[in-house]
């Protein structure tokens, strides 16, 4: 190989015109094709494998005989389409808002309990409606209304509760129109009857009234008859409709009376005016009457004493608490409502007899109907007194004080 490259040196220096174009000669195939010879493995290798060129000597200069020929390396020319294809620039980051802090999790209302539906008249007076009319259907399964029917029916009425005058005149009523009739004949003037006296009762006007400025109501009633609890609840009423409300505690005689009042003015929103226990009732109402005015509170409810006593000494603190509350506010009180347990039976009717000689009443309340079989005596007291039946109490809550409907009150009985 030496020797080989050495006399390829000899003929470069004798031809030295020609080595220009020698040297083209060889770098054209590799300037049009790119060929590049494969690699021998390892860069060492290849770096010792490129073709060189060889370097004449100068004119005038002689290549030694074993002075090696200097070759140049011969620069590796890269075409375009040999060049790596260059790679777009990632497109910057899109910043990102940061999500907003999320909300607490709150746990959705709990739903209201539904209200409670309001229990029929028919089903409340349901035990007085079997004692009364329920007891008609074993006498009504004969023919005819005769002379046995009559007596037989005689001893329902007057154990009805309805008191002996209105048992009487009921009796009175069929004999006089069902003799001879059809035994069912006797429901139907019994039903009559009933309602015609019932709708003598039937107030002229609905609901809770507001006739004063403050509107003042005496309430009576003995101990037990639900008085304070009804006081509480025509409160409710008239604050259901809006109006202002202030509560009398006159009733200074019963333990705890004035509490009872004051946890029902504390249920409805009623402010209460009170006394000390065994002060004067008439002193109670007349600060009541002052403190309405005062504060302009549209309805005033007074409670009183609840003693039965005799006739003179009720006459006589009814009459003054009714003059002090006149002096204090002309033409009151507008309404005076006596508060009737129907438990009692006909000693209800004995109760309205004494309270009504002793005052002017002009309402009446009949509680615990739910709860009796006597309530017949209702009959009995419109029969007697003829006065206006305000309210009927067929159980615990607000809503079960009642107005009074003299037809609805029939068809419960009467089915």
């Amino acid at each position: 190989m030496d020797e080989l490259l050495h006399a390829a040196a000899l003929w470069a220096t004798e031809n030295v015109s020609l080595l220009p174009w020698l040297a083209l000669a060889i770098q054209v195939p590799f300037l049009v094709w790119g060929v590049r010879r494969p690699s021998t493995g390892t860069p060492a290798q290849d770096e010792a494998a490129e073709p060189t060129a060889v370097v004449a000597p100068g004119p005038g200069e002689e290549l030694a005989a074993d002075e090696p020929v200097a070759v140049a390396s011969e620069p590796r020319v890269v075409l375009e389409s040999e060049a790596p294809p260059s790679l777009p620039e990632p497109p910057a980051p899109t910043p990102v808002e940061p999500a907003p802090p999320l909300a607490p999790e709150v746990p959705p209302p709990a739903p209201e309990p539904a209200p409670r539906p309001r229990a029929s008249l028919r089903e409340r007076l349901a035990r007085t409606s079997e004692a009364l009319v329920g007891r008609l259907g074993g006498l009504l399964g004969g023919s005819q209304v005769d002379d046995d029917l009559l007596e037989e029916l005689e001893a329902v009425l007057f154990t009805a509760d309805l008191g002996v005058k209105t048992a009487q005149s009921l009796l009175d009523e069929v004999r006089r129109e069902a003799t001879g009739q059809p035994s069912e004949k006797v429901r139907e003037v019994l039903r009559a009857a009933m309602g015609s006296r019932l709708a003598a009762v039937q107030p002229q006007e609905e609901g809770v009234a507001v006739r004063g400025a403050p509107h003042v109501v005496l309430v009576l009633g003995v101990n037990g008859s639900g008085k304070t609890t009804t006081i509480g609840k025509l409160a409710a009423r008239y604050r259901e409709e809006g109006h202002s409300v202030i509560l009398g505690a006159g009733d200074t005689f019963r333990a705890a009376a004035r509490e009872q009042l004051q946890t029902w003015g504390e249920r409805v929103g009623c402010e209460v005016i009170g006394g000390p226990d065994g002060g004067d009732p008439a002193a109670v109402a007349f600060d009541t009457v002052a403190a309405a005015k005062a504060r302009g509170a549209d309805v005033a409810l007074i409670d009183t004493a609840g003693r039965l006593q005799t006739k003179a000494p009720l006459m006589e603190e009814l009459s003054k608490i009714a003059r002090v509350i006149a002096k204090e506010l002309p033409d009151a009180p507008h309404e005076t409502l006596l508060v009737l347990d129907a438990n009692t039976g006909q000693n209800a009717i004995s109760q309205a007899r004494e309270f009504t000689q002793a005052a002017p009443v002009s309402g009446l309340v009949l509680t615990k109907l739910d709860g009796t079989a006597k309530g017949g005596v209702i009959v009995g007291l419109a029969d007697e007194f003829q006065i206006p039946v305000r309210f009927v109490g067929v159980g615990e809550g607000v809503e079960d004080l009642r107005d009074f409907s003299a037809e609805e009150f029939v068809d419960a009985l009467f089915g």
